[in-house]
């Protein structure tokens, strides 16, 4: 029982600051609930789902927008992937040879050059 008595003066101050830390939390809840709501964010409950689910005009639009621009990005990387399957073509052909047609053009025009007198 000696443990139990030096802890009974103290139990006043214990529930008090369980109770403080209980509505504190409840306030904080409170000021997030709100702060949400003033700043447009969704409300969320407690796994997660959606408590009001956004069906005005503006998400519509929205919507409207999104898929047109998805539609776009689509269109631009089957145009993407279509030019790179002709480099990829381009590079692996067996008649490609850059190198040594560059090679091939600057000795031409250093021959040439020196055809000339100027190297």
């Amino acid at each position: 029982m000696e443990g139990f008595d030096a802890f009974l003066p103290y139990l006043g101050w214990i529930i008090a600051g369980a109770f403080t830390l209980g509505a504190a939390g409840i306030a904080v809840s409170f000021q997030t609930t709100r702060m949400k709501i003033k700043n447009g964010y969704p409300l969320e409950g407690m796994w997660g789902q959606s408590l009001k689910p956004g069906s005005d005009k503006q998400t519509a639009e929205r919507v409207v927008l999104l898929t047109q621009e998805n539609a776009q990005l689509r269109a631009e990387l089957g145009a993407v992937k279509d030019r790179l399957a002709n480099v990829e073509r381009i590079v692996t052909d067996g008649g490609y040879h850059l190198g040594a047609e560059i090679d091939a053009l600057r000795d031409r025009a250093l021959a040439g050059l020196k055809d000339k007198g100027e190297a």
